[in-house]
């Protein structure tokens, strides 16, 4: 309408001039004038004509880290490298135009620009072992949301296709040496249409290095509900709201998913791995502990796979202790992740020893009396190797060494037997007598693994050091329980898995009381020389140091607690090998015991380092200090030795107490 209007009005404006302009008369003149301010009314008033709305559109690029002449990083273990752009195609511009048109023509059209760019970004030089996690302007990014490759820094890599593409045939460098990356099609929208500055999680390992080396692992700490999973699991805590169990990697894939493609990466020599999974103990008298699986909560359960362990369901399930709110431990892994775990490792071409594991549960101030000193409370979180009789041996009025040891034994292992347990599928179900004891905590798991398709070894327990030694009027219960497991488990599992028993480096090699009666016990050569069990494992956590701080110490001539030829004199050598201190207050001063033997000239009794004299030398015990005649059923050299763990703390002098996870 103002476009009428105002084109009348110029019109009659422009004619009262009079006179014309390159021919046009003052009335056209007016006409045009009056028309054009109208049009611009009406398309304000009416959305008439409206001019396309541009977004999104970029005039100028900027590529970060693309510095010429910038110095190639050589880096060593993991590191996070941002690296340079070694090169670059021209930004593709995408239009996408909507809106407008003849069947809208009051609506303005929207042109959308969206950019992508490919390039390569050098990282370092190489070889590399493998890319991690890699950050998009800090924010983590899933490598299956980029068109990613990964060239490792050979010598022998071939140009990259796409840059050849681009570039032409023949016409493109390798780069060999140096790793690199080659980002395809990379869409800049969801970084504000320009190029995100780039991060990377580098491996770098070199063919000595003990990454490269390592053949076999421990998958722990063999807690966590749903840790050991391949499918996703969320909790849903209200309608429409879910937090993941298991998910906590960019990639969207679980964390054991991502764990096993770590290790496959980074150890390329592993060839084993040792599943770990827990169950709990409550109490260091071995007549009143029982052994079961515990949840973290009884509220959520895990949606696409709930809670089951051995017929338990989380509601029934009892809970680990809480700090503060929180619990000490993860929850036993459900059932079903056990064999998600067993197939997934299987599938990577790895052995699979199964590990049962024990964490015991009392915290500070528990009102348990404690076997070892006759106080009030155990110690918070005790090591498994510390169940004993309800007094230890030592103590007045214990059991050790009398028939009512018996009992107590008993009680732990409980009564359970192979055949009350119930398998469908690759579920197991208990249908025995009401208890939870060790043997129903072995066999279930035995039950598990062959539902799960086997696996290559199985240990029928682990670091049980206290109560294997404990005596009654006829020798050693635990080590003859052990040994009825063992043929249970062998029942089960069949001849083709190796079964075992995961001795503490204390305790593989024999008793020797502290009693003064001279005795020496091989108390262990029973179950190791029993043709259901297949191997001698040794958790093996022996020092292999004694460095002390400053200069005037007696092993300071080796220069470094690092040095290699140092730590492997220790191996052989060194304390528990070649001497020993009697006391702490000995060990304070340095002053160092031979370990002898003079009577007999078997030193190797002694030395629990001497993992060679033990096995290869027949094993005569002596009691009250008397060799005896026979040896014990122990054939030298007829099992293997097996360390079921092995290592140390990562911490200065961790190598003087390996057993000692300590945090400074």
């Amino acid at each position: 309408m103002a476009t009428l209007l105002l084109s009348a009005a110029g019109s009659a404006i422009g004619a009262s001039f009079g006179g014309s302009v390159l021919g046009l008369s003052g009335a056209v003149i007016g006409r045009a004038a009056g028309a054009t301010v109208g049009r611009l009314i009406d398309e304000k008033i009416m959305g008439l004509g409206s001019p396309t709305v541009e977004v999104g559109r970029i005039e100028r690029f900027r590529l970060t880290g693309a510095s010429e002449g910038a110095p190639i990083s050589k880096v060593h273990g993991r590191v996070r490298v941002a690296g340079q752009v070694i090169w670059a195609t021209r930004f593709q511009e995408t239009v996408i135009t909507s809106g407008g048109g003849k069947g809208a023509p009051s609506q303005p059209k929207t042109r959308s620009y969206s950019y992508s760019v490919s390039l390569a970004i050098g990282l370092c030089e190489g070889p590399i072992t493998r890319i991690g996690r890699i950050w998009a302007d800090g924010i983590e990014v899933a490598k299956g949301d980029l068109t990613l490759r990964v060239y490792t820094g050979t010598d022998t890599q071939s140009p990259d296709p796409k840059i050849e593409a681009v570039e032409g045939a023949g016409q493109v460098p390798a780069y060999r040496g140096i790793a690199y990356v080659v980002i395809e099609d990379l869409d800049l929208g969801r970084f504000g249409n320009r190029v995100p500055q780039f991060n990377f999680e580098v491996m770098r390992t070199g063919a000595d290095d003990l990454a490269a080396r390592i053949n076999a692992v421990a998958v722990i700490p063999g807690t966590g509900e749903y840790a050991l999973a391949t499918t996703p699991v969320h909790f849903e805590t209200n309608p429409g709201e879910a937090r993941s169990a298991n998910v906590n990697q960019a990639s969207g894939e679980t964390d054991f998913r991502v764990s096993l493609d770590a290790l496959e990466e980074e150890l390329p020599a592993c060839q084993a791995a040792s599943l770990v999974v827990s169950w709990f103990g409550d109490d260091l008298r071995c007549g009143a502990c029982t052994i079961r699986p515990l949840v973290e909560q009884t509220v959520e359960d895990g949606e696409g796979m709930p809670w089951s362990v051995s017929g338990i369901n989380r509601a029934s399930a009892a809970e680990v202790p809480k700090v503060g709110g929180d619990p000490v431990y993860g929850g036993t892994p459900t059932d079903a992740s056990v064999v998600e775990a067993i197939a997934a490792l299987n599938g990577s071409g790895k052995a699979v020893t199964f590990y049962p594991f024990i964490l015991m549960t009392q915290l500070q101030g528990n009102g348990l009396p404690d076997p070892w000193t006759g106080a009030s409370d155990q110690p918070g979180l005790p090591w498994r190797g510390r169940i004993t009789t309800d007094l230890a041996p030592g103590q007045s009025g214990t059991t050790d060494g009398t028939a009512a040891a018996t009992a107590e034994v008993a009680a732990f292992f409980g009564t359970a037997q192979p055949g009350d347990f119930s398998v469908s599928g690759t579920s197991v179900a208990y249908t025995g007598p009401t208890e939870f004891s060790f043997r129903r905590f072995i066999l279930h798991y035995a039950h598990l693994c062959a539902a799960a398709g086997g696996v290559d070894a199985f240990c029928i327990g682990s670091e049980m050091r206290s109560l294997t030694q404990i005596r009654d009027d006829q020798g050693f219960p635990a080590v003859t329980a052990l040994k009825a497991l063992a043929a249970d488990v062998r029942a089960i599992l069949g001849p083709d898995t190796r079964i075992g028993y995961a001795a503490d480096w204390s305790e593989y090699f024999g008793y020797h009381p502290q009693d003064g009666s001279g005795d020496v016990f091989f108390h262990l050569d029973p179950l190791w020389s029993d043709p259901n069990i297949d191997f001698v494992g040794i958790d093996n956590y022996m020092p292999i140091s004694d460095w002390r701080e400053g200069e005037d110490h007696l092993d300071a001539a080796a220069g470094s607690p690092a040095d290699l030829a140092y730590l492997k004199a220790n191996i052989e050598g060194g304390e528990g090998f070649d001497w020993y201190y009697r006391n702490p207050d000995a060990e304070a001063l340095q002053h160092r015991s031979p370990i002898e033997d003079g009577a007999h000239g078997e030193p190797w009794v002694y030395r629990y380092k001497d993992l060679r004299g033990w096995w290869s030398n027949p094993h005569h015990e002596r009691i009250g200090g008397i060799r005896q005649a026979a040896p014990t059923g122990w054939v030298p050299q007829s099992k293997p030795i097996w360390f079921t763990e092995l290592g140390c703390a990562a911490i200065d002098k961790g190598t003087n107490q390996p057993n000692k996870f300590l945090d400074p």
